[in-house]
């Protein structure tokens, strides 16, 4: 049994969508799991494998209590995922700004002290701002909200540590990541569960455009914990590199759904980060990490819906919303 195969993991944002689905991988493979939780009733999520985790309850923002957590877990590697201000309903410029930025300073000061030899934390396409050509690394970073400001300020802290101290930090830039445990109002669970209902669709523009990533080729990255030591102060996308206009997700989901339901284009109103271009550009990706998608756009969202018909939907998708 390797070294690595034993490492023990801390995971902040463990209740969020890719911090579970990464709790949950770990397990499987053996590791000793820490989560560090903020809210104490927002686990569903994790139903099934939280006790099988080593939970502590605290604030990033919150330096001593994020101390008192390194010093109990002793976590040889770190995956900072807690953010805020990723959901429209997160608007609070300060707790962005404090969450983001000195949230991250605690956790890199607490890694450097117990002498934490792998911290990954992820970004956020949105760092770059708008682009008519596939976002690059090497592109200059207009952010274009308070969200995007923080996050490219995080991959900066990070990128800082990386070079100043003695932990490897990488930021992993994360498209529009979708699969199971997904927050179930976001767009393709929504688009799921309407058209497997015959629902109506409120939409906004036709040619708005994402780069969709499957849930499962993230973690192929976020925890190939090897060449991420080899890849300390990068930042590097996690995209598919195609970009896919709300149509075509549409069309998607209606070929696994044969519905007759109501396409309302323009219902729902566009949001300040809207664009008709939006991809990534994957190579550093391929290069520093050997990583591609394995999944298809089709492949993922019926991985998707099979997953919701048989946990995230008719198992109660009511108690979903209300928990999440």
């Amino acid at each position: 049994m390797s070294q690595d195969f034993l490492e023990s993991i801390l995971i902040t944002g463990a209740s969020g969508f890719v911090g579970a689905c990464a709790a949950r991988a770990l397990l499987q493979r053996g590791h000793p799991v820490h989560l560090l939780l903020r809210h104490p009733g927002r686990t569903w999520r994790l139903n099934g494998v939280i006790d099988h985790c080593n939970v502590h309850f605290g604030d990033v923002r919150d330096a001593s209590a994020v101390r008192a957590c390194f010093q109990t877990a002793q976590p040889q590697v770190v995956l900072h995922l807690a953010t805020r201000g990723a959901y429209e309903t997160q608007a609070d410029a300060d707790a962005i700004l404090t969450t983001n930025i000195v949230g991250t300073q605690n956790l890199l000061e607490a890694a450097g002290e117990v002498g934490t030899s792998l911290f990954v934390q992820t970004g956020s396409s949105s760092e770059y701002g708008f682009k008519s050509q596939p976002m690059r690394e090497t592109d200059r970073l207009e952010p274009n909200s308070i969200y995007a400001v923080a996050k490219a300020a995080q991959t900066h802290l990070g990128q800082l540590h990386s070079r100043t101290g003695t932990i490897p930090v990488v930021c992993l830039r994360l498209f529009s990541v979708f699969g199971p445990w997904e927050e179930p109002t976001r767009l393709i669970p929504t688009l799921l569960r309407q058209a497997r209902a015959g629902l109506p669709f409120s939409l906004t523009s036709p040619d708005t455009a994402r780069d969709f990533v499957y849930i499962d080729d993230v973690l192929d990255a976020l925890l190939d914990f090897p060449r991420l030591r080899k890849a300390g102060g990068e930042a590097i996308n996690l995209g598919s590199g195609c970009e896919t206009k709300l149509r075509d997700v549409v069309a998607e989901v209606l070929r696994l759904f044969p519905t007759r339901s109501q396409l309302r284009w323009g219902a729902f109103p566009p949001r300040q980060w809207d664009t008709i271009h939006w991809s990534a550009d994957a190579a550093k990706a391929e290069r520093l990490l050997g990583w591609r998608p394995r999944h298809t756009l089709a492949e993922g969202l019926a991985k998707t819906a099979e997953w919701m018909r048989i946990i995230g939907d008719e198992n109660g998708d009511s108690d979903l919303r209300s928990a999440a």
